[in-house]
């Protein structure tokens, strides 16, 4: 069993969805989680498909919440996106970019291949400091609220494993071979130090 607890990021666009959901179930699991984006901006679905909302990362939750409420309160509830800020306040205040986070992980999960070459380049371009690893895997959930909701559960499931393992850098690919072959989704690994 790992001596100090699992650090874990989970990294998406815009964090707003799939990185707050896997975020919010880890949470109550326990585990020591913190959540990001990796785009210049926020981007929310709009009233149509081509026009999203777009708003600046030091934007509150609760001012996208109310900013999508005066523009059209039918529209974004039946999208899911005020359920979705509402959830995402309770968790933290705003969203963050990972390129602007400092702090150490063990694992980091991405949610889509765009996002996983984003965070290991930025990983890679740093300075090394303590040469400590960190786990960078991608598994693509697409995102919408049910494929979040599964995502998260699947990520939740490796941090318990890892939280048991003896060594985790001998068990991380074992185990994720396993959880391929499980939930039929293939991943990318690599191991990146700080």
């Amino acid at each position: 069993m790992l001596s100090s607890p699992l650090r874990v990021a989970v990294v998406c666009v815009s964090n707003v969805n799939r990185s707050m959901e896997a975020h919010s179930i880890l949470r109550r699991k326990g585990l020591s989680v913190r959540s990001f984006g990796t785009e210049s901006h926020v981007r929310l679905p709009g009233p149509r498909p081509n026009r999203p909302v777009v708003y600046d990362f030091a934007t509150t939750y609760k001012e996208m919440y109310n900013d999508l409420l005066r523009k059209d309160r039918e529209c974004y509830t039946r999208n899911g996106i005020l359920h979705i800020l509402g959830r995402n306040e309770r968790i933290k205040p705003g969203p963050e970019r990972f390129q602007e986070c400092t702090d150490f992980f063990d694992v980091i999960f991405t949610c889509e291949e765009s996002v996983y070459d984003t965070v290991v380049e930025d990983l890679c371009s740093r300075e090394q400091q303590t040469f400590q690893p960190v786990h960078v895997i991608n598994m693509d959930i697409q995102d919408t609220l049910e494929d979040a909701t599964l995502g998260a559960f699947l990520i939740c499931e490796i941090c318990q494993c890892l939280q048991q393992s003896d060594d985790m850098e001998d068990d991380l690919e074992e185990l994720l071979l396993q959880m391929e072959e499980k939930a039929g989704k293939s991943f990318l690994h690599t191991v990146c130090f700080y």
